[in-house]
């Protein structure tokens, strides 16, 4: 069994989560691989580091492996599938933070999930992600070209809104007076998208959302579109530039700039355990304010 793992922040949690699934790792003779600057991390900040200086790390991912292990939050799954690309490698997620739709596993079910996974008593869930094209093109977009939650254009270096033009299949759609607009997908409907006032879609849905960042336009509100639409944007404002961010990495790209989206023809594999669901996770994370009042 080849696995990597990776992680980028630490704290008294990772500890606790990183020394279990380790040590189980150990126990069952993994060949794992620990993404480098993770394995650095650990190395500085963890006191039983040395038992597991037999572990390998590494900087790319190759077809080879079986499963990659993110440990951290929703966050660094995101950061995580910059490293499994197209390739099809399996991903699970170790919670180190508050409750998470993508990072499920919590600290005292590592082992046990593990061995699930090894047994092979999980399902996959597959992700539908967005691909981006500019006119005319960026450098930083066009080395890593997809996101997995969404695909969003918002003002730069300034408090005025800006005028995002939206075609749909090359027909006009509406011009969004406001300060930014988040193109998402279903996964990515429980993040910047519901934060802005979209709805929450489940992962097997075939839709996009259309989310306006605080519009002016008292019309504007939040659209479903069918997944196969190609998407179409160009900015105007105040400003000469403006910003694009996929997931969390961001980029500037001028006014002006043809900004085309549409379905990857990849997608990335979620492994869900049989005894999780995504409506059962919503239902925590509906009640986590209760929970944690109480």
């Amino acid at each position: 069994m080849k696995v990597a793992v990776f992680g980028r922040f630490y704290n008294e949690t990772t500890t606790t989560s990183v020394e279990r699934l380790f040590d189980y790792l150990l126990k069952k003779n993994a060949d794992a691989y620990i993404e480098t600057e993770f394995f650095n991390l650990i190395k500085k900040e963890s006191p039983n580091f040395d038992a597991y200086k037999s572990f390998k790390t590494f900087d790319t991912l190759d077809k080879s492996f079986d499963f990659l292990v993110s440990v951290g939050g929703d966050g660094t799954i995101l950061r995580a599938i910059i490293f499994v690309k197209d390739m099809g490698i399996p991903i699970v997620g170790i919670n180190t933070g508050r409750l998470g739709f993508l990072a499920t596993i919590q600290v005292n079910q590592i082992e046990k999930a593990i061995q699930n996974i090894i047994d092979g008593k999980y399902k996959i869930s597959e992700r539908s992600l967005l691909s981006i094209e500019t006119s005319p093109e960026n450098e930083e977009i066009k080395a890593l070209n997809f996101a997995l939650n969404e695909i969003a254009v918002s003002r730069k270096n300034t408090t005025s809104m800006i005028t995002v033009e939206t075609y749909l299949n090359d027909e006009y759609l509406t011009s969004y007076w406001s300060d930014g607009l988040i193109v998402s997908t279903p996964t990515g409907s429980t993040g910047y998208s519901l934060s802005c006032g979209g709805p929450v879609i489940t992962p097997d849905t075939n839709s996009f959302v259309l989310a306006p960042i605080a519009p002016h336009n008292l019309s504007a509100r939040p659209l479903i579109i069918p997944d196969s639409t190609e998407i179409q944007l160009r900015v105007e404002g105040r400003e000469e530039s403006h910003l694009i961010s996929l997931d969390s990495r961001i980029a500037t790209l001028e006014n002006g700039t043809i900004i085309k989206i549409k379905k990857a023809d990849f997608k990335i594999k979620m492994i869900d355990l049989l005894d999780e669901s995504f409506l059962d996770t919503l239902r925590k994370k509906l009640l986590w304010g209760e929970d944690k009042r109480n």
